[in-house]
């Protein structure tokens, strides 16, 4: 989910993910690699920095799903 939402994002603003990784100084193919793995808090910290959102925002979906596993699970 982090994945596609960074590549909409990059896509409005006209930037291949290839590009991003580029100019934000990250390894090829590093951004894809968070379709199954968790980037660091500073690279998510640049990735929102360079959209100009929080990293809340860049993660709150994935909170929600998340979340409301949680309370559904706590269910009988």
């Amino acid at each position: 989910m982090l994945y596609e939402k960074i590549k909409e994002m990059a896509a409005q603003r006209k930037v291949s993910i290839a590009e991003l990784e580029r100019t934000l100084d990250f390894p090829n193919g590093m951004i894809s690699k968070w379709t199954t793995a968790s980037p660091n808090s500073a690279n998510l910290y640049k990735v929102a920095k360079y959209f100009g959102v929080s990293m809340e925002s860049l993660v709150g979906e994935e909170r929600e799903v998340t979340k409301d596993a949680e309370t559904r699970s706590g269910e009988s």
